[in-house]
């Protein structure tokens, strides 16, 4: 048991940010890795043109990556936005025309997980507005996402970092997939369970991970405070990486850290370890 024991993926959009994209999983698979994940990379544009997909397919097979996890369109992030789903208007639209594009993306290299973030409550609007339009929108996703085989994940995010988002502990979150599973009855919304957020949050994290690992898709990790490495906070990230695995949790583990030197950071996760098997 242990981080021996898990399959570990490279967040692209967080590490390795000095390279441009397209070389970022080359320097993940030097460091040992094969399964990378990504927010949505192109902030400016829910439609890139084919050929910057097209190039980002060559950079992870060129690399031997698999791409193990893909945000929807999220708005600036990083930055002041956390999503799209929920806010009226532009970014809405922007989101319903990223759906299938990010959908045949993720078909395309073999992506079997999609997040598609919430996004902020808007001065002036209606909460319940925003939540029928997101619960609509994510309808949507995770009618694309089955088209490709793929789950839809919904995000929990903490409330320091994010005062203006909704969902900031796992029920919400949890909530939500049930809602989304309850309208489309594919059953494959799924919660993605961050263990830095849900710290940040205060929440027990052996309580919710005994209460949800069912219902999760996928999992990410940094220590906390100041989202660095695992060993670099307080959190005892082995062990509830070892309990999530004994709840029956057997997807991937991201690494959505913050490091100045992303290959050194790697230093607590022996070299054979890091491929995913």
């Amino acid at each position: 048991m242990g981080y021996t024991d898990q399959r570990f993926d490279v967040n692209l959009s967080i590490l390795f940010t000095e390279l441009p994209l397209l070389e970022r999983p080359a320097a993940a698979a030097a460091a040992g890795f094969t399964a990378v994940e990504l927010w949505w990379p192109w902030i400016e544009t829910p439609t890139p043109a084919q050929e910057e997909l097209d190039a980002l397919k060559r950079a992870l097979e060129d690399a031997g990556t698999q791409l193990v996890g893909l945000n929807f369109y999220a708005g600036r992030l990083p930055g002041p936005d956390r999503g799209a789903v929920s806010v009226p208007g532009e970014e809405s639209d922007r989101f319903n025309a990223n759906i299938n594009v990010a959908a045949d993306f993720a078909a395309s290299v073999g992506c079997k997980a999609l997040n598609a973030l919430y996004g902020n409550r808007v001065e002036g609007v209606d909460p319940a507005v925003q939540d029928e339009l997101a619960l609509k929108n994510l309808v949507v996703a995770a009618q694309a996402a089955d088209r490709v085989g793929a789950i839809l994940l919904i995000e929990t995010l903490n409330k320091p970092e994010s005062p203006l988002y909704p969902l900031v502990s796992a029920p919400a979150g949890i909530e939500v997939v049930d809602k989304v599973n309850e309208a489309t009855g594919l059953g494959n919304a799924k919660f993605l369970l961050d263990l830095y957020h849900l710290a940040m949050n205060d929440e027990d994290l052996g309580e919710v991970i005994e209460k949800y690992a069912a219902k999760t898709g996928h999992v990410q990790i940094a220590d906390k405070p100041g989202r660095g490495a695992p060993g670099t906070g307080e959190l005892p990230l082995e062990e509830l990486l070892d309990q999530l695995k004994k709840a029956g949790y057997q997807g991937y583990v991201g690494l959505e850290y913050k490091a100045a030197d992303a290959a050194a950071s790697f230093a607590w996760l022996p070299a054979e370890a890091r491929a995913a098997a």
